[in-house]
């Protein structure tokens, strides 16, 4: 007879029948007179109890690896004293479907970089890791829900780029048929176009590739990338209120989805923001952030992660809020394509949205106008005829649009309080991660 698989979560509806558990040896009690068997699947662990009588059961269970693949097959019973669920399999056959080497390359004791060696391991031995990974899955479900309910449509753009975008830094050439092309940066370029070919709020969740030589817990070479582009827009408040919109939507979803395992693995309670976020312009933070000491000589234009860190908690303690927009950045440290501020040029229609001191999202209002592009790509000193097929966009009726792109990884470690980017990917990459 073939009993059909049932994952550990559901065993107490099998009390007293016959079932197979698939899944992986966590860990092995072999006494004089019992031998217990924890096994593990996706949704959690059992204990497997076998009284010693010298027969193949007892040899086959004796000769299991930690890690190894089995399936065993056996009477759910109840067992009150038993911690994991008050349940016992009680065998009536083992089979290994795949042993685990010993030893294994990884305990828990393995520092992080050699636990990326062996991720596949690591993530499966560790069941906040697998949380991590389903609250990935919602959070990114309840930004589709909000967006696709807004009309949005989901593009896919390229990835390969005949020319370098936006500053032409930071790029990865690759070869291709003979002439270099170059991995995507961002989206920025091609759902611009989305917006111009009359798609009227686009939005894309895709890998983005950054050849920056960054060694710090939240730069990664490759990250996934949540970009959302609006025409039609009045302002960049528009592009702000979508934003603020679509994570309350997607972060309720969280804490409803998974608000009590977070607490349990992670130790973090997820808080569901209220909108509006709070709003601060570049001008107001450095004031506010030079008042407490920092920058000391005043020459900083942008925020360090310091500055980033100090005016998150000036926001908390004024608002109760964790999400600041840090608004109207200067010219100067802005793209060419991000528009100006008619009453002040030397400032840009900008923002970066900071979460419990991180900078998440970068959005703007996009100049639309093709003369004013011209002046301002040749106020930046770039080189007009790389870019033509981006510039043409704009000679043909392209309409006032903006949007934003945020990282995901940056939103799972402050949402699930990581130390490092590394944490919040499946495999890493970074200036000296190339595998596995």
């Amino acid at each position: 007879m073939i009993h059909s698989r049932v994952p550990v979560s559901d065993l107490r509806e099998h009390v007293g029948r016959t079932v197979s558990v698939c899944g992986w040896v966590n860990t092995l009690r072999l006494q004089r007179q019992m031998q217990f068997v924890i096994v593990r699947d996706h949704t959690g662990m059992v204990q497997v109890i076998h009284k010693r009588d010298n027969g193949p059961l007892e040899a086959q269970l004796e000769a299991l690896t930690p890690e190894s693949a089995v399936k065993i097959t056996g009477r759910v019973v109840d067992a009150a004293q038993v911690k994991l669920g008050g349940l016992e399999i009680v065998p009536e056959a083992v089979e290994v479907l795949n042993p685990a080497a010993t030893p294994l390359p990884i305990d828990e004791h393995t520092g992080l970089e050699q636990r990326m060696d062996w991720r596949f391991l690591d993530v499966r031995r560790r069941p906040a890791t697998q949380l991590l990974f389903a609250v990935q899955t919602t959070l990114e479900q309840g930004m589709r829900e909000y967006v696709y309910a807004q009309g949005a449509t989901e593009m896919h753009t390229p990835k390969l780029m005949g020319t370098a975008s936006e500053s032409g830094a930071e790029v990865f050439e690759v070869g291709y048929f003979g002439r270099s092309a170059y991995l995507a940066q961002s989206p920025q370029f091609y759902k611009q176009m989305a917006i111009a070919a009359g798609i009227d709020k686009v939005f894309e969740i895709g890998p983005v590739f950054r050849a920056e030589p960054s060694f710090t817990s939240r730069h990664a070479t490759e990250f996934t990338g949540v970009d959302v582009e609006l025409a039609w827009i009045d302002g960049v408040e528009d592009v702000m209120a979508f934003e603020e919109q679509m994570l309350v939507h997607a972060i309720a979803k969280v804490a409803d989805a998974h608000g009590e395992a977070i607490a349990e693995h992670f130790g973090v309670k997820v808080t569901v923001p209220t909108a509006p976020f709070p709003r601060v312009s570049m001008a107001d933070a450095h004031e506010i952030l030079r008042k407490g000491g920092w920058d000391p000589a005043g020459v900083k234009e942008d925020l360090d992660p310091e500055g980033e860190r100090s005016i998150s908690a000036h926001i908390k303690e004024a608002t109760g809020h964790e999400f600041v927009f840090l608004t109207h950045y200067p010219v100067g440290i802005r793209p060419f394509y991000h528009m100006r501020s008619a009453d002040d040029p030397s400032v840009t229609l900008s923002f970066d949205l900071l979460w419990k001191g991180l900078e998440v999202t970068t959005g703007a209002q996009r100049e639309h106008r093709y003369d004013v592009l011209l002046q301002q790509a040749a106020e930046k000193g770039m080189s007009l005829e790389p870019m033509q097929d981006y510039l043409n966009v704009f000679r043909y009726g392209c309409p006032p649009h903006g949007g934003l792109g945020m990282g995901l990884g940056r939103v799972l470690m402050v949402m699930l309080g990581l130390d490092s980017i590394r944490q919040a990917s499946f495999l890493f990459r970074g200036p000296n991660r190339l595998t596995p």
